[in-house]
C-alpha cells in the first residue's frame, strides 16, 4: 500500500466551487488519502455559486508537508489577503506538488511561485500574469513548470488532478482514476475556450466578466503600493 496523499485544499470565502472539485474528487477517492479543506478557522464558508462549505482544517493546523497544495479562483479581497499569502507561500515551499486553476494561479504569482516560470489561467486574466513574474500560455492545456500545475476552470481542475496523481502514484493509479470518475468530457456546444467559440462570443464574454480582470488588476496594484512604501 502506498504511503497516504496528503492533500490541502484552499477554500475561502467566495471560492469557485467548480476550481477545486478536481482535486478533491480524484485524489480524494484514492485509498488513504488524507484531504484537508484549509481556511484561516474552521467557521463555515460560502463557495460560489452558493455552496457552504465547512473548512476541515486550519491554517494553524495544516500538516507540515502535503503531498499537494490546490487552489482555485476566490474573491479579489481574498487574493490580496496578506495572510492568505502568507499561508500559501509557507505552505507551497514544503508541498511536493502544486496545483493552482484559474485565477488561483495569481494567489500563486502574490506569493512569489510564478516568477520566470510558465503558467496559465482562464483566458479572462491571462494578461495580468506577466504581472507577478510568469510566461503566460494560452490554448487550455494543464501548464506545468517543475512541482507546479496551472490550469483554466472546470475541467482543468480534473485535469491537473490526474495528472499529478500519475506523478504521485503512477499512470495506472491515474488511468484507474479516470475511468472511476467517468472522466470524459463531451461538450454540448463545443463552445468552451475561445478558439472554438470564435471572437464575436469571446469579446462577449470578456466583456461581461470584465470586473474578473479590473478585480484582479486592482489587487495586483494594492500589493505592488504596498511593496513600494514598505
Amino acid at each position: 500500500m502506498s504511503k497516504p496523499l496528503t492533500v490541502g485544499i484552499v477554500v475561502s470565502p467566495g471560492y469557485l466551487v467548480c476550481d477545486i472539485v478536481g482535486p478533491q474528487t480524484v485524489l480524494g477517492i484514492q485509498p488513504d488519502s488524507e484531504i484537508h479543506l484549509l481556511w484561516k478557522n474552521r467557521e463555515t464558508v460560502n463557495g460560489y455559486p452558493t455552496f457552504p462549505t465547512v473548512p476541515t482544517t486550519s491554517f494553524a493546523d495544516c500538516p507540515a508537508e502535503l503531498d499537494v497544495l490546490a487552489v482555485g479562483g476566490m474573491i479579489p479581497d481574498v487574493q490580496g489577503d496578506p495572510e492568505v499569502i502568507a499561508f500559501f507561500k509557507d505552505a507551497a515551499s514544503r508541498a511536493k506538488h502544486i496545483i493552482a486553476v484559474c485565477d488561483g494561479a495569481l494567489l500563486a504569482g502574490t506569493a512569489g511561485l510564478l516568477k520566470g516560470r510558465r503558467a496559465t489561467t482562464n483566458f479572462h486574466i491571462l494578461d495580468l500574469l506577466p504581472e507577478v513574474g510568469a510566461t503566460p500560455v494560452g490554448g487550455g492545456e494543464v501548464v506545468r513548470h517543475g512541482n507546479l500545475w496551472t490550469a483554466g476552470p472546470a475541467t482543468g481542475s480534473y485535469e491537473a488532478a490526474l495528472l499529478v496523481l500519475a506523478e504521485l502514484r503512477g499512470e495506472e493509479a491515474a488511468r484507474r482514476a479516470e475511468l472511476d470518475i467517468e472522466y470524459a468530457p463531451h461538450p454540448p456546444f463545443g463552445t468552451g475556450s475561445p478558439a472554438l467559440a470564435g471572437p464575436e462570443m469571446t469579446k462577449d464574454s470578456l466583456e461581461r466578466l470584465s470586473m474578473m480582470n479590473l478585480g484582479a488588476r486592482a489587487v495586483l496594484d494594492r500589493l505592488r503600493e504596498q511593496e513600494i512604501s514598505a
